[in-house]
């Protein structure tokens, strides 16, 4: 598969901004966000476990309830999508089962091929608490968010992460805990508007040679 050139993806990093002002009326195509759902999807994680869920957000009766518990944001109601990034709260020896079988289905190999794998991942699942486990499986879904943070600038979608809301509330109205689960982190996406003052503000980003350090 030929690469994507690396002027085009750094030209796409530098033209996405936490998008402060939707446009409400441009919605983001179905089969797009499709895609965009998929490369979160693919986003790599600890063992490959994939200790999340990702809950998309359309339904406008929804998005007003989850507006005030969000400080009242306008990315809440105006943007296309908004995607609820949650872990599994704790991730349980029940997924590591399905993730193993998962595997053996997929790869086309005997399920107790798998057994040393499976024990490693249940070995260090064992060594937290519920509440350490669920702070392991949030950091991987921090790494789903930048996936889909930077697959949506490449497909030219508009996104905003967001940690400004109250979790325990979105998990309330989301029915969240009910699934194991608990919210982590948030993004809308959409289309920004033609009047947002932010977008054409110069990003902001400390050279080169006062962020990297070379060993």
């Amino acid at each position: 598969m030929p690469a994507i050139p690396a002027d085009e993806v750094l030209a796409q990093l530098k033209w996405r901004y936490a998008t402060k002002k939707f446009d409400p009326t441009k919605k983001i195509a179905p089969e797009l966000w499709a895609k965009l759902e998929l490369a979160a999807i693919h986003a790599p994680s600890s063992y490959g476990l994939q200790p999340w869920k990702f809950v998309v957000v359309t339904d406008p009766a929804v998005r007003a309830q989850l507006l005030p518990v969000s400080w009242n944001q306008p990315q809440i109601t105006d943007a296309s999508h908004l995607i609820v990034f949650a872990a599994k709260n704790p991730p349980t020896v029940a997924d590591v089962e399905a993730y193993a079988a998962h595997i053996a289905q997929v790869r086309g190999v005997p399920a107790e091929s798998l057994d040393g794998y499976k024990q490693m991942m249940l070995g260090s699942l064992s060594r937290m608490d519920a509440a350490a486990a669920h702070r392991w499986a949030a950091r991987q879904v921090y790494i789903a968010l930048g996936v889909f943070l930077s697959a949506a600038a490449m497909m030219g979608v508009d996104a905003c992460p967001m940690e400004g809301f109250q979790a325990d509330k979105y998990d309330e109205i989301l029915g969240l805990k009910a699934k194991g689960l608990g919210s982590v982190v948030i993004a809308t996406a959409g289309y920004r508007a033609a009047d947002d003052k932010t977008a054409a503000l110069a990003k902001v980003r400390f050279p080169a040679e006062e962020v990297v350090i070379r060993v």
